[in-house]
């Protein structure tokens, strides 16, 4: 039995994504009963807000979806529209927002489920589709193009929305985006991350630990994974479970679509890939790049960075958004 095969078995329900690959959750059952959620440490969304809502927190209703974003900088500076992968939240791109602000207006949205973001409801699936969120909060602050900066999934959803609206789109910074169907079947799981799941079969929760033992395994190094985004990433997924968990993710599906999705992509792109991530290397890293057939695309290999480059080298990344907007792909005023 591979490794995949043994996470599959140690979980019981629902799902969760990373990128394109679907890695089962723990205890999420999408009908969780009551006891169950009892017997667990859960947190209600109103619970997270009030833990976690700060004073540069905002919300905007999509779709009828309570929707948390963020919007800091100076109002007529170049717009980052920054967007999370699954199994994240806004909180992904906290340094990075502090090191750029200054210079840049830095837009950062918890997609549905996540965060402190609703999850989406049987009715909001029939009516939204998951670009209508950035389009959505991006048409609320009336602004009318962006540099879109995402990370695993959350890329996903970079490249469809400049499908789907180029006018939107200046140019894309994608970081350990998946293009194909995520094949799992290499993964060695660490042994701490195996008696994780272990517990987790055996209680029907993923504990703190679990969550450890999880961020450890998918960074270059786990040196870097710091407590804070351990605890949080422990708060916010023992959030009460979601029945449409991953309703509003960008994703990849058997690949037939998302190709000729790719293929419209005409913008700028960086592909600024974490290559020890062991779920998406640096083959991910060229496929993506043959599938955006039509893009510009510049590339930067990060050979001691895992899957989550924004938390493993948060200031690193900041310096190369920087250095690829300003001067590797300047967007020129047009002369009257």
């Amino acid at each position: 039995m591979n490794s995949f095969s043994k996470l599959r078995r140690a979980v019981l329900a629902g799902c969760v994504v990373l990128g394109a690959a679907t890695l089962p959750q723990v205890a999420v059952a999408q009908q969780a009963a009551p006891a169950a959620v009892a017997a667990h440490p859960y947190l209600t969304v109103a619970e997270l807000r009030k833990l976690y809502a700060d004073k540069q927190s905002r919300y905007v209703t999509i779709g009828g979806l309570k929707i948390h974003y963020k919007d800091e900088g100076p109002r007529n500076a170049p717009v980052l529209l920054m967007v999370h992968g699954s199994e994240s939240s806004l909180r992904t791109w906290d340094v990075i927002t502090q090191k750029l602000k200054g210079r840049y207006r830095v837009v950062r949205v918890d997609l549905p489920s996540y965060g402190l973001s609703d999850g989406p409801t049987d009715e909001a699936l029939k009516v939204l589709v998951p670009t209508d969120v950035p389009i959505g909060l991006l048409d609320h602050l009336k602004i009318k193009k962006v540099t879109f900066v995402g990370v695993s999934s959350g890329g996903t959803m970079g490249m469809y929305l400049a499908a789907r609206r180029p006018d939107m789109v200046d140019r894309l910074i994608l970081s350990n985006t998946p293009s194909d169907p995520v094949d799992t079947s290499h993964l060695k799981l660490s042994q701490g991350l195996t008696d994780a799941m272990a517990r987790a079969k055996d209680s029907g929760f993923r504990d703190q630990d679990f969550w450890v033992q999880f961020l450890n395994f998918f960074a270059g190094d786990a040196r870097r994974m710091s407590a804070k985004t351990h605890k949080e990433y422990w708060d916010f997924y023992r959030r009460v479970p979601e029945k449409n968990l991953i309703g509003m993710i960008a994703r990849i599906g058997d690949g037939k679509q998302a190709m000729i999705e790719m293929a419209k992509v005409r913008k700028p792109v960086l592909l600024l890939w974490g290559t020890a991530d062991p779920l998406l290397p640096e083959s991910a890293l060229n496929a993506i790049g043959r599938y955006l057939a039509n893009a510009q695309i510049s590339k930067v290999a990060m050979p001691d960075v895992g899957h989550y480059p924004p938390l493993e080298v948060p200031e690193r990344f900041a310096q190369m958004i920087a250095a690829y907007v300003e001067a590797a792909t300047p967007i020129l005023p047009v002369a009257d």
